[in-house]
């Protein structure tokens, strides 16, 4: 199966840079037993190609080149002390049980992502009191679920409400927080950036 791909498992990388890069039939996995701590990691592969089986980065910087669309791998990932960087779209840390057969292993600690381009994007059974997150135009709703009912309540632009708010209680129930860049999630949603803010601007919730 993993014939002619680039694989990283059963192993302590320390102190180096890890591009994780490769011809276009080629996946690149971070599997079990990989440990990577002090590290560099440069990700240029797109979600489709890249595969994550519960890898630990310990003080690493993980620098995302492109896009990174709808990857839901790295809830298997143990992240601590870590800096993220780069544009991510629908990708969710931390432990998901159910989601996989990986996805109860994951864990996010004392991570800093305030480089990094935040949309769609969730955090589970993560304590946020650790996690350094973007601020604006990016925001966060931290306890989306526990906060739904308080925030439904208010008088949201667009689709705004409807869309997201209103599906606040349906995330999972190890969903820490939720977040958003605001340019782009108005132009999907029928507001601007502005109106947003100005709900959410003073919610105890919400990191902006």
């Amino acid at each position: 199966m993993w014939r002619g791909n680039i694989i990283y498992e059963d192993r302590e990388i320390e102190g180096e840079r890890v591009e994780l890069a490769g011809e276009t039939n080629q996946i690149v996995y971070l599997g079990p037993n990989l440990t990577l701590r002090r590290c560099t990691v440069i990700v240029r592969v797109p979600a489709s190609r890249l595969s994550i089986r519960r890898p630990r980065l310990i003080d690493c910087t993980v620098e995302f080149k492109q896009e990174l669309r709808n990857h839901r791998g790295w809830v298997s990932a143990a992240l601590k002390g870590c800096r993220v960087k780069g544009r991510l779209w629908g990708t969710d840390f931390g432990p998901f049980p159910g989601y996989s057969t990986w996805g109860e292993h994951g864990h996010v600690e004392a991570c800093d992502f305030t480089e990094a381009r935040l949309d769609a994007c969730r955090f589970h059974g993560t304590d946020m009191s650790t996690v350094h997150l973007p601020r604006w135009p990016c925001f966060t709703i931290v306890d989306p679920i526990g906060r739904a009912a308080e925030l439904s309540r208010l008088k949201w632009p667009g689709a705004f409400g409807s869309v997201v708010i209103e599906d606040l209680a349906a995330n999972p129930p190890s969903t820490s927080s939720l977040s958003f860049h605001a340019p782009s999630v108005a132009k999907r949603l029928d507001t601007t950036a502005e109106e947003l803010r100005a709900v959410l601007e003073g919610l105890a919730c919400v990191v902006m």
